[in-house]
């Protein structure tokens, strides 16, 4: 009888992330190889989970990575790379792509990194989303500016979340900004800044197919507390609402749009605050960060990380893969960074706490209950809680462009 030889996953974390993906990926058979940044190297990861651990300065650094894996590719045959955190997607696109494995290729993968990208296509697919234009050509720059009323966001196509986005008020003043990023403005889109609430919906994809989405709303934006402090909140919205309906509508059609192949997404969208309507933000091919994917196991069962684990492994056996019956629980989560090293939490004692952040000069909570009202009420009560007793705010990272 032949022996089956076991599958091998090579994964790419620049950060401390994804160690249930380690777990299920091994649970399942799988022989698992993580490359990490040396600045890791003292995290907790699930080490018996893992056959063997490399590395290095910088995982974006080329041809540094693709020589390293390569030379790893000598004496393990490995059947697929998996990238853990964002910054990592354009790498293993690349990486497949040198040693022709399946998945998404480096172009594919810019759908879920490049803004630009991830607009246009969204666009030529009649998705709804915010009036934007590259920033290549100055006639067209002028052109936008005079069609579309100001304030505008200038973002950097290939960073996370709201990392060095600079809001223009007026035409002459985007001028300096590009003279200052000089080579690197193409980099970059302008965008129209829309007013509103923004919601995210997190899922699970199979064969093309969205087969898991659990939608939410950020008490506030993103952007307003990356760039000026404040809590962060975001929970289940109310699964029989128009709000959820139309927001997982709307998923389905931009994932299409994008070419979205299995495993795990994360997409935000923006409500406006003058029509009402939802407009396209961006979308990753990752879990989300900030404990959303815990939130998201505490209120559905479902735990994103193992499930894309198991999502992975079934395609590379050609077996069929069966999602969870998922729960119906409503949960948020909540944080921010603290002036203590160590803040003291447990004055939260509500018996909806159901977990604890644990990490340096950060307080932070995941509250879940079956009454969405009542999540409501503690969370106004705690939000001002948090504020005075441990919110401290640091300025906002530049671009790393």
């Amino acid at each position: 009888m032949t022996e089956i030889r076991p599958l091998t996953l090579l994964c790419l974390a620049g950060y401390f992330k994804g160690g249930a993906f380690l777990t299920a990926a091994k649970q399942a058979g799988c022989t698992v190889l993580l490359i990490t940044r040396e600045s890791m190297a003292e995290e907790d990861w699930p080490r018996q989970s893992i056959d063997e651990i490399f590395y290095m300065p910088d995982l974006r650094k080329r041809p540094d990575i693709l020589y390293a894996v390569s030379y790893i590719a000598r004496s393990r045959v490995i059947d697929q790379v998996v990238a853990l955190d964002d910054y990592d997607i354009e790498t293993a696109g690349m990486l497949r792509d040198h040693l022709r494995l399946p998945g998404m290729g480096e172009s594919h993968a810019r759908h879920f990194r490049d803004k630009l990208t991830m607009r246009t296509l969204a666009q030529a697919a009649g998705l709804p989303i915010p009036a934007f234009t590259a920033v290549f050509n100055y006639e067209r720059l002028n052109e936008f500016m005079q069609r579309v009323p100001p304030p505008w966001l200038l973002k950097p196509r290939s960073e996370a979340s709201a990392m060095g986005i600079t809001t223009i008020h007026a035409a002459e003043e985007i001028w300096p900004v590009l003279e200052r990023l000089g080579d690197q403005q193409t980099y970059f889109l302008l965008e129209q800044f829309l007013p509103g609430d923004v919601y995210h919906v997190d899922g699970l994809v199979l064969d093309g197919e969205l087969i898991f989405a659990e939608a939410h709303r950020y008490a506030n934006p993103p952007m307003s507390i990356y760039q000026g402090g404040g809590v962060f909140i975001t929970k289940t919205i109310d699964r029989a609402s128009q709000e959820t309906h139309d927001l997982v509508a709307l998923n389905k059609r931009l994932l299409k749009a994008l070419g979205a192949l299995r495993g795990a997404t994360h997409a935000e969208y923006i409500k406006s605050a003058a029509d009402g309507n939802f407009y396209f933000l961006e979308c990753a091919a990752r879990v989300g960060g900030a404990n959303i994917a815990e939130a998201v196991e505490f209120s559905t069962g479902i735990n994103l990380w193992a499930e894309w684990a198991k999502i992975e492994t079934a395609y590379l056996r050609n077996a069929p893969y069966q999602l969870p019956e998922r729960g119906a629980n409503y949960s948020a989560v909540m944080n921010c960074l603290a002036r203590q090293e160590h803040p003291d939490l447990s004055s939260y004692s509500d018996p909806e706490v159901v977990w604890r952040l644990h990490k340096k000069h950060h307080a932070g909570l995941i509250l879940s209950s079956p009454d969405p009202q009542r999540l409501d009420a503690l969370l106004t009560d705690y939000s001002q809680r948090f504020a005075e007793d441990f919110l401290a705010v640091m300025p906002p990272k530049e671009s790393g462009f």
